[in-house]
C-alpha cells in the first residue's frame, strides 16, 4: 500500500499545484488528501470533461501543468476536450491524469464495470496518452519521469491507479441536515400508488432504495437502478414519461448525479410531462465513494422553475416528511422536491444489486 501524503507531497514537489477531478473509490483517498491542502487549488468538477477544461484554462494561464483526477468510466466524459483540444494535432496542452482502475483484469468488481476495465490501457494508446500503473512506492521514481516527461514534450501522461493502492486519509464530512437517506426512501416508497416507476441513480440512492425493497413489505411500483452513467438519471425518466404518460415516473437523482449534465434539465419544455416527479436527494457530497464535498449550491428553486417545473417543494424536517411526500405526489407536474439529507446511512453493509436481468424484467413488466 502506498502512503497517500508521500503521493501527494511527490505531485507537489514537483511543482503540480492545480488539481481538479470527479472522485472515485480508487482515488479517493488522494482527494481527501488534496482536500487538506492549504497551498494548492483543488476543485471537484460537475463532470470530467469541465475538469479538463479548467485544466486547458488553467495551463493557458500559467503554462503549468494540470493534474486531473477520475474514475476510467469517466474517460468518455473527458474524451472531446482530451482528444480535441489538447491533443498534438491541435493545441497540444500537456496534462497529467489520475485515472481509478475500476474492472481491473483478474481483479473482482462490479460487471458495470467490465468494459470499460479491460478497454482502458488500449484506449489510452490509441488517444496517445503514455501511462504506467502505479503498483508501489518504488514507481515514484517513474512517476517523476513521466512528470518530466510531460513538461518537456508538452505530452498528455496518466497515472493508473487501482482500488486499494493508497493508504486511508481521514476527513471529517458535516453538514447541518437531520433527514436520514433511508427514512425519506421508506416513506416514499409506502405513499407511491401501484404503478409508480422510480428510476433512481447512481451510488446510495440505488443501494438503499434496492436494499428496503428487498427487507420490506413495500411491493408498490417498480424501480430501475442507474448503477452506471451518473448524471443520466433525469433523461432517461423524462423518455420514459414521455411514452408512457399514464403512469407516475418519478426521478429520484443524487445532487452529484444532478449537477454532472445539468443540460438534460432542457428537456423538460419539450414534452408535457404532468406525472414527472424529479426528487433531488442531496447531502452536498459524493458519499458513496468517500464523502467529498461538492461544494457547488445554485439556487434549486430558481433553476427548477427556468426549467419549467410547475412546483417546486423543499424537505428539511424529519417531521414533515410524510406529510410533504403526500402533498408533493398529488400535485401535477413536472414537480420538484428538495430533500436535505444528513450524511449517512443506518444500514450497516448496504447491498449492491447484482441480478440485472430481474431489474428490468420487473421494471417493463
Amino acid at each position: 500500500m502506498i502512503n497517500t501524503k508521500k503521493f501527494v507531497n511527490l505531485l507537489i514537489n514537483n511543482k503540480i499545484n492545480f488539481f481538479s477531478g470527479v472522485p472515485d473509490s480508487c482515488t479517493n483517498e488522494v482527494c481527501n488528501e488534496l482536500s487538506l491542502r492549504k497551498k494548492i487549488y483543488n476543485h471537484i468538477a460537475p463532470n470530467e470533461g469541465h475538469a479538463v477544461s479548467l485544466g486547458i484554462g488553467y495551463y493557458l494561464s500559467s503554462l503549468k501543468l494540470p493534474c486531473i483526477y477520475f474514475q476510467n468510466s469517466g474517460l468518455g466524459n473527458a474524451t472531446d476536450p482530451l482528444t480535441n483540444l489538447m491533443s498534438k494535432y491541435v493545441y497540444n496542452i500537456p496534462a497529467i491524469f489520475l485515472i481509478g482502475w475500476r474492472g481491473a483484469p483478474n481483479l473482482k468488481d462490479e460487471k458495470q464495470h467490465v468494459i470499460q476495465g479491460k478497454s482502458l490501457l488500449n484506449t489510452l494508446k490509441k488517444f496517445e496518452v503514455k501511462y504506467l500503473i502505479l503498483n508501489t512506492e518504488k514507481d515514484f521514481s517513474k512517476v517523476k519521469k513521466l512528470i518530466n516527461l510531460a513538461k518537456k514534450k508538452s505530452m498528455r501522461v496518466a497515472i493508473i491507479i487501482k482500488k486499494n493502492t493508497f493508504s486511508k486519509i481521514e476527513t471529517k464530512i458535516k453538514n447541518p441536515n437531520k433527514i436520514l437517506r433511508f427514512d425519506f426512501l421508506y416513506n416514499l416508497l409506502k405513499n407511491i400508488k401501484k404503478n409508480t416507476k422510480i428510476i433512481s441513480s447512481v451510488g446510495f440512492n440505488s443501494r438503499e432504495l434496492f436494499y428496503i425493497r428487498e427487507n420490506s413489505k413495500l411491493r408498490n411500483g417498480s424501480d430501475f437502478l442507474v448503477v452506471g452513467g451518473m448524471g443520466h438519471t433525469l433523461p432517461i425518466s423524462i423518455a420514459h414519461q414521455a411514452f408512457n404518460k399514464k403512469n407516475t415516473t418519478i426521478c429520484l437523482d443524487g445532487d452529484g448525479s444532478f449537477l454532472m449534465h445539468l443540460g438534460s434539465f432542457v428537456l423538460l419544455k419539450k414534452f408535457q410531462l404532468k406525472k414527472l416527479k424529479y426528487i433531488l436527494v442531496d447531502n452536498n457530497s459524493h458519499e458513496s465513494i468517500g464523502g467529498q464535498k461538492i461544494n457547488l449550491n445554485p439556487n434549486t428553486k430558481q433553476l427548477a422553475t427556468s426549467f419549467g417545473f410547475k412546483n417546486y417543494n423543499e424537505l428539511k424536517s424529519p417531521k414533515k416528511i410524510d406529510t410533504t411526500i403526500k402533498n408533493f405526489l398529488k400535485k401535477k407536474g413536472p414537480s420538484f422536491l428538495h430533500v436535505k439529507i444528513k450524511v449517512g446511512t443506518k444500514i450497516k453493509k448496504i447491498p449492491r444489486p447484482k441480478d440485472f436481468k430481474k431489474i428490468i424484467r420487473n421494471f417493463i413488466s
